[in-house]
């Protein structure tokens, strides 16, 4: 009985890192607790030495995230979920701790994001040795591979992942302009250049609060919405919704 709770204090001790891994490995944080448990029930069943529980763990996690990425047919759709709840909003130009926190969190989410796009092998050599920072001759042995292969299978993650990123940040300041110039033209109350910014079929839903306020629940339409904002965006600024630019009333 000793035996056994000293090993799951110890794995306990583990628990996070290994979260970590599988996380950024798998992209999602369910399948993450799903391998680190299996992890457990691994450790459980072995009655041999450990010399390196800490390295034992991450091998054992390793290949079983590999395991699971190699066995996706399709791309999950649910892959990033956001687990937390409810909003994130930040204004864009107020620097704190907290906005601080969030966008790290969304850095990290669009990380996940590019790293769907690799190859399990390519995934697991960038997760383990970039970002955690694991010898090439380590991971190497996880992934069955020789050191030099590894390597490239790395190298070739940077190399996605930095085309990846340039795309996603060229996307960001796309989508920064739009809002900017759609809040430009509410605060003057332009409304051609608003309709100019907005889908035909452009759909505006208010939450409860605003529709208790005397708003409309749904309006339709790139006219009335154009309608509904021009002029009434005097007090907004830009700032950030769940990771997206949009406008923000404070």
């Amino acid at each position: 009985m000793d035996v056994n709770s000293g090993l799951a204090e110890k794995f306990e001790a583990n628990r996070s890192r290994l979260r970590a891994i599988a996380h950024r490995m798998l992209g999602s944080r369910v399948e993450a607790e799903d391998a680190v448990q299996e992890s457990w029930i691994r450790l459980s069943r072995t009655s041999g030495p450990i010399d390196n529980l800490g390295a034992w763990l991450t091998t054992v996690t390793s290949r079983v995230c590999l395991d699971l990425l190699r066995s996706r047919k399709t791309r999950r759709e649910d892959a990033l979920e956001d687990e937390a709840g409810g909003l994130d909003t930040v204004a864009d130009h107020d620097p704190t701790p907290e906005r601080d926190t969030i966008v790290a969190d969304r850095v990290g989410t669009a990380l996940l994001t590019v790293l769907d796009t690799l190859a399990p092998g390519e995934r697991v050599a960038f997760v383990l040795h970039d970002v955690f920072d694991l010898p090439f001759d380590d991971v190497a042995r996880i992934l069955d591979r020789s050191e030099e292969a590894t390597r490239q299978l790395a190298s070739r993650a940077r190399r996605r992942l930095q085309g990846a990123e340039q795309k996603a940040e060229a996307d960001r300041a796309r989508k920064r302009a739009v809002v900017e110039a759609f809040l430009a033209a509410s605060k003057a109350g332009d409304l051609a250049s608003l309709l100019s910014l907005l889908h035909p079929d452009a759909v505006l839903r208010a939450d409860p609060v605003t529709v208790k306020m005397g708003a409309k629940a749904l309006t339709r339409g790139a006219e009335a919405v154009a309608q509904t904002f021009a002029g009434r965006a005097r007090f907004a600024e830009l700032g950030t919704i769940d990771g997206e630019f949009g406008a923000l009333w404070s």
